[in-house]
């Protein structure tokens, strides 16, 4: 969720989320300095055995509150998590996420973390948060992760080329991230998108409308992501009544059929992972 704090609707959003049949609500400890997971956890009272919960660690933030450090260490990983649990007002995560992660982290370390607080009982499971191919593929082969939430649209079409099937083969889930790629595919004024020049990502907007006819297009390019089928769960920035409401008719509506996926991954050749492999 990318609720604010102040917002005075955010537990009326929250309960029709649950109302709605959406079941995990994903936040972090970075977030607003922690006090999306205080609101969270507020807005979940009497509710928390209807829902699950996934927050991440790893991002230190610096006394001054000035910036954040990255810290995958063992001991604050296990400090960390005590703070999570009493922000969200809860006596468990249901899935704990490295929020970020490189190469020179000390990773069997950071996994030492995880399996200790996995048999402590305060998270259920745990899992890194990445579009590093080469950072998922070490935990792939070094941890017990069961999840990975990684950026994926049809504007980034990266992880289909460098870490879907990866994670599909190893029975590992996906959380998709970042699936209207900024609202580009939600009717946002056109601009460029990570390498994509703005003329093609222009001409990206205008076929999917074609290719949407009668359907929203943002809910087509949701669709997208959701119907394939490495994809465990979508991730859904929410902040309004009205973008809760387009979400849940996005989950709602008819899947796409293999022939309309294929068709829609024409429209361009997609982009792959430049760095980091």
């Amino acid at each position: 969720m990318s609720l604010k704090v102040e917002n005075q609707d955010n537990n009326s959003i929250i309960a029709r989320a649950i109302d709605g049949g959406i079941n995990l609500f994903d936040t972090a400890d970075l977030y607003d300095k922690g006090l999306n997971e205080r609101f969270l956890g507020k807005a979940l009272k009497g509710r928390r055995q209807e829902v699950l919960i996934s927050t991440k660690v790893g991002n230190q933030w610096r006394p001054d509150g000035k910036g954040w450090d990255w810290n995958p260490r063992k001991a604050y990983i296990l400090q960390a998590v005590d703070e999570s649990l009493r922000r969200l007002q809860t006596d468990y995560i249901d899935l704990y996420l490295l929020h970020g992660g490189t190469l020179q982290d000390p990773i069997d370390e950071t996994i030492e973390a995880f399996e200790r607080l996995v048999e402590a009982g305060k998270i259920r499971a745990y899992g890194l948060s990445s579009i590093r191919p080469n950072v998922i593929r070490e935990y792939v082969q070094r941890s017990n992760i069961v999840m990975v939430m990684t950026q994926y649209s049809l504007l980034d079409r990266r992880p289909e080329e460098a870490t879907l099937n990866l994670l599909k083969e190893n029975n590992i889930g996906v959380m998709a991230r970042g699936t209207v790629a900024s609202g580009l595919l939600a009717g946002k004024p056109v601009k460029g998108y990570l390498s994509i020049p703005e003329v093609q990502v222009a001409d990206i907007q205008r076929q999917l409308a074609e290719f949407a006819g009668e359907r929203n297009p943002a809910e087509v390019a949701m669709r997208y992501v959701v119907d394939n089928l490495s994809i465990t769960t979508a991730v859904v920035g929410i902040r309004t009544q009205k973008q809760l409401e387009e979400a849940l008719a996005a989950a709602n509506s008819t899947p796409l059929l293999t022939a309309e996926r294929e068709a829609l991954a024409q429209i361009w050749p997609g982009n792959f992972y430049t760095e980091h492999r």
